[in-house]
């Protein structure tokens, strides 16, 4: 009898962990398609963006008036903007990808300088002809490039985890088509750049924000997984740890903690050089909320005291709620002027007050002892720039990175325009308009009819 009993429960414990496995395989496979599905879409946008640039410097060429040739640049520096954009979605952090999103970035600042000037008074000369010349010969080649991977890809039914995955390993991946065929692209790309000396090309060519400038000893994986656990809710992790690639200007440690108990996944990158915390990112369910959005915020502020950072120089720019999680960014200020290059976001859970989300990306790239400059105009010069329908609530100075990289002092001022407000940026050294954006309204609430 006793025999029987302990046998059906057997049967049922099987049963239940066969189940439990089987779902947990769904759930994964589910993730792995998801990812799969955005990388397939981010790569064949950057090709036809890519696609697109190649036409539309093309057309540039044969432009000769202001009134066409400007909306030509714009569309230019819009289209650079997505191919960005699509890069950055792909799983290519891991290997130096840099001479591509340079090569990117040259167009978008060549073009942006290019089509806010005059050109009725001041046309493009013969070099800059050459420089535009030059570029659509390299877009071109780079549309050769990525249209082979492209076939590539859809001919064999190529894998972007696979790619992921390949990275990731320390073995070589002489085997992986897509890894190589990129590898070919930035190749040839860095040999056409190095041959691009014209004295006349407008692009900044500052190097890419990265995390070279960071200070500390190299730290090694045991280190970093220490880091995580310190950094990370005090739960029982099962951990994986991978490094990034060579030559890379992001050296990371890419950490997994799972955490059965819990039902969450954690994902961080912790830098290699210092051993700081760049990201992370808690994916679990967030049950009802108990705790108000200011008791969040507190929460945020003592994490961010607990693990470092200068809390008495940071102030709430963000404070929103989405799905009983609280979304906050802090920015640093330093002489009373905000430093908005290095803004810190965060996103706590309402039911437990856990982070679940940390972004540091901005301020490790950007941080540094700088110079805070005087402003050549005063505060009332600045609000006299602004359309005479705005009535200005607020206004303080700060530092922003304008469309083409550089750090800029504004004065950023509040102001309305009937029921609507807007966050409006002034350089404060010749008073023009870098940046305006209408700040979201409250979501109304509505009632069944």
């Amino acid at each position: 009898m006793i025999r029987g009993i302990i046998i059906a429960v057997l049967g049922v414990v099987i049963v239940a962990t066969g189940y439990w496995g089987y779902k947990e395989h769904q759930e994964k496979d589910a993730v792995l398609l998801h990812a799969e599905n955005n990388y397939q879409r981010a790569f064949h946008e950057l090709t036809y963006h890519v696609d697109q640039l190649h036409d539309k410097i093309g057309t540039t060429l044969a432009m000769n008036s202001k009134k066409s040739l400007s909306p030509a640049l714009i569309d230019v520096w819009r289209i650079t903007s997505e191919a960005h954009n699509n890069v950055s979605q792909l799983p290519l952090t891991l290997m130096p990808f840099n001479k591509t999103e340079e090569f990117l970035s040259n167009i978008g600042d060549f073009s942006y300088k290019t089509s806010v000037r005059d050109l009725d008074q001041k046309p493009l000369d013969k070099k800059e002809y050459t420089t535009l010349n030059s570029l659509y010969k390299q877009a071109e080649n780079i549309q050769n490039q990525l249209r082979s991977v492209q076939h590539l890809v859809m001919s064999k039914n190529l894998r972007w985890m696979d790619v992921e995955m390949a990275l990731a390993s320390d073995k070589k991946q002489s085997d992986n088509t897509i890894v190589n065929s990129f590898k070919t692209v930035e190749k040839n790309v860095g040999a056409f750049s190095e041959d691009n000396t014209s004295p006349t090309f407008t692009a900044t060519n500052t190097e890419r924000k990265g995390f070279t400038h960071l200070k500390g000893k190299q730290i090694t994986e045991k280190e970093a997984v220490k880091i995580a656990e310190r950094f990370a809710p005090d739960h029982n992790y099962s951990i994986k740890v991978v490094k990034s690639g060579r030559k890379t200007n992001r050296d990371v440690y890419s950490i997994r903690m799972n955490d059965a108990d819990h039902k969450s996944l954690i994902y961080m990158d912790i830098t290699q050089k210092g051993g700081h915390p760049v990201y992370l990112i808690q994916k679990r369910a967030v049950k009802k909320q108990k705790i108000s959005l200011n008791e969040a915020s507190n929460r945020a502020v003592a994490f961010l005291k607990k693990n470092g950072y200068e809390t008495k120089g940071l102030e709430i720019d963000e404070s929103a709620q989405y799905n009983n999680i609280g979304v906050f960014s802090f920015i640093p200020v330093e002489k009373n002027v905000r430093i908005y290059p290095e803004a810190i976001r965060m996103k706590v859970a309402l039911d437990d007050g856990e982070v679940v989300g940390f972004s540091a990306r901005d301020y490790l790239a950007a941080h540094h002892t700088r110079t805070i400059p005087t402003p050549a105009l005063s505060a009332d010069e600045a609000k006299a720039k602004l359309n005479k329908n705005v009535e200005v609530r607020e206004t303080r100075q700060a530092l922003i990175t304008n469309e083409l990289g550089q750090e800029v002092l504004c004065y950023e001022i509040l102001g309305t325009i009937g029921k609507d407000t807007y966050q409006m940026f002034i350089n404060a050294d010749d008073g023009k308009e870098e940046k305006i954006e209408k700040l979201k309204s409250a979501e109304p609430i509505y009632k069944d009819l």
